[in-house]
């Protein structure tokens, strides 16, 4: 049968890597090509494809629209495949480390975040991680819309010494990034950037987080090695 330009999404078992290890093979395409493809760099595929790299959450990436369109897979096939495979994700957080724990409280208003650490110490990591968690998703969706501007994201590339591919690669993985995996570059790179304050009502648990404006945004410190 002729005709047909999307491949069949029945019968394809397994993660996000194996059907697009299977796709590449059936089209003839290698994994350099879908990385051009996307805007990334060629590792992001291979450890896609080995399992080394989990599949990044659809609501925090651009990449999947690109790879069904390179991979002439259905709508929706890859989509669906990266949320039943982030779905087996174990539930609940835990926290950052507790130099990152110590550097969003500092961008907490001083009373509150002198409460949450109160109530941490008596109830354990939950509530505070649940905060920071709610915090991490702000930025993260103010820092999703440095993907609609290539050309501000080769800017920055450029100012900071690195390449386009490198940064966007290093957005996507911020973008991926849960509270419990937070790290000071994190912090550093992308949060006290955007971040101005946070605050949160104790007996709602309503979240206030302020922005800063982009023109008066901080210029982030070096990453961390």
């Amino acid at each position: 049968m002729t005709g047909s330009t999307a491949s069949t999404p029945l019968h394809r078992a397994g993660t996000v890597g194996d059907l697009v290890r299977q796709r590449l093979k059936e089209i003839k395409r290698s994994a350099e090509e879908l990385a051009d493809a996307i805007d990334v760099p060629q590792h992001y595929v291979d450890d896609l494809i080995s399992g080394s790299r989990r599949p990044p959450l659809p609501e925090r990436t651009d990449i999947y629209a690109k790879m069904t369109s390179f991979l002439r897979l259905a709508r929706g096939e890859v989509v669906n495949r990266a949320r039943a495979e982030r779905g087996e994700d174990p539930a609940g957080v835990s926290g950052p480390h507790a130099t990152v724990r110590g550097l969003l409280l500092t961008l907490c208003e001083a009373e509150t975040a002198r409460q949450l650490e109160r109530r941490r110490a008596r109830r354990g990591e939950v509530e505070l991680a649940g905060f920071i968690q709610r915090v991490l998703e702000v930025a993260q969706g103010a820092v999703r819309r440095t993907l609609d501007d290539p050309i501000g994201l080769r800017l920055a590339a450029a100012e900071r010494g690195t390449t386009y591919l490198d940064l966007r690669c290093r957005v996507l993985d911020f973008l991926d990034t849960t509270a419990d995996d937070l790290t000071v570059a994190d912090v550093d790179e992308f949060l006290r950037p955007r971040i101005t304050s946070w605050n949160v009502e104790m007996e709602t648990g309503v979240l206030r987080v302020v922005l800063r404006p982009q023109g008066q945004r901080e210029r982030p410190m070096k990453r961390a090695r």
